[in-house]
């Protein structure tokens, strides 16, 4: 009978995988719902047309609208470098909404975390995948 080979797996801890994942949770500051949702377009409008790297940014909101999370999926790095370029002056518009608390999953490159050094975003590398 043959053995198998035995190596690591398609995607295994010791591989850099390049694509990103972004979470974030918003609690609304009193009255800042409308301007939440419509700087909010204004950034889907910027993914829809300006990213090239951008592979989801979704909103989902509770029942009463008191907050929301914000899932985003980027191909690399370089692509979500490209995504907070892009969005400027707006990305603090939004912050200044509510009480933000996010995480970053994957694994970023040198370039990514020197710049996000001074970020409250949690950060999470691979330990195990499939």
């Amino acid at each position: 009978m043959a053995s198998l080979p035995v190596g690591p797996s398609p995607r295994s801890p010791t591989q850099a995988v390049s694509e990103l994942q972004d979470i974030a949770r918003f609690k609304f500051h009193e009255g800042k719902l409308e301007e939440f949702t419509r700087l909010s377009a204004q950034c889907m409008e910027i993914v829809r047309t300006m990213d090239t790297g951008t592979l989801q940014y979704d909103i989902y909101f509770n029942d009463d609208q008191s907050e929301c999370i914000v899932q985003e999926r980027y191909r690399d790095s370089e692509a979500l470098i490209e995504h907070a370029a892009h969005l400027g002056d707006l990305n603090a518009a939004i912050l200044a909404t509510g009480y933000v608390s996010g995480a970053l999953l994957g694994e970023p490159s040198a370039e990514l975390r020197a710049k996000m050094a001074d970020s409250e975003v949690r950060l999470f590398t691979p330990f195990q995948s499939m």
